[in-house]
């Protein structure tokens, strides 16, 4: 089993910055993808970033502006989000891949105002 606790959401006017942590705890050893997703209201969940062995991807929308990354001694994976827009709008997840399972934290909820 793997928990995930989001936290660093808020309220931030456009063209701001946050950074979202995730807390990772449990069987560590068994995670190999771990992700940043989210979900506007109305929409379907997306792939925003996500990191496997070092290697970085990002969705399209969040290029240039956003940035995953890892803390192993902490347990960590952060999402650096910078230059937000009133689009980014959206409950963000972070998800964490087995070759057996995946794991999702309950979100945390980030709103760019216009």
């Amino acid at each position: 089993q793997v928990q995930l606790v989001e936290s660093g959401g808020g309220l931030v006017q456009a063209g701001g910055s946050l950074r979202l942590s995730c807390a990772v705890s449990g069987s560590i050893f068994s995670i190999n993808v771990m992700g940043w997703y989210r979900q506007a209201p109305g929409k379907q969940r997306e792939l925003v970033a996500a990191i496997i062995s070092g290697s970085t991807n990002y969705a399209d929308s969040v290029k240039g502006r956003f940035t995953i990354s890892r803390d192993n001694a902490k347990n960590t994976v952060y999402l650096q989000m910078n230059n937000l827009k009133p689009e980014d709008t959206a409950v963000y997840y972070c998800k964490a891949d087995s070759l057996r399972s995946g794991y999702w934290g309950r979100g945390t909820q980030v709103t760019v105002s216009s």
